[in-house]
């Protein structure tokens, strides 16, 4: 009924930019918070940032000052613009949104996208 589609992963050099797109489709009433989720080998999947319907954002501290997150709700989309990329951003990006769908306005779900790779290398 939900669908959240990435795209913008890569092979990028270190101090290179990426940019993340990510659309959500299919029975939508509301979106909520968007989020950006990364894993890498090996690692748990960690939270990158999150911005909510009303545009306030937060941050792991680990992309502060290099990475924004961004959201056009007209078009249900979540962007993640990378800068600044150092090797340890290498990961598979995913996207995630709280979603209520048309069928139920006052139950919002938890959504997950497929994933998108990043590498940062040289």
């Amino acid at each position: 009924q939900v669908q959240l589609v990435e795209s913008g992963g890569g092979l990028v050099q270190p101090g290179g930019s990426l940019k993340l797109s990510c659309a959500a489709s299919g029975n939508i009433f509301s979106i909520y918070v968007m989020s950006w989720y990364r894993q890498a080998p090996g690692k748990q999947r960690e939270l990158v940032a999150h911005i909510t319907s009303g545009g306030n954002t937060n941050y792991a501290d680990s992309v502060k000052g290099r990475f924004t997150i961004s959201r056009d709700n007209a078009k249900r989309t979540v962007i993640l613009q990378m800068n600044s990329l150092k090797p340890e951003d290498t990961a598979v990006y995913y996207c995630n949104a709280d979603i209520s769908l048309i069928t139920s306005t006052l139950t919002a779900r938890n959504y997950w996208g497929q994933g998108t790779q990043v590498t940062v290398s040289s």
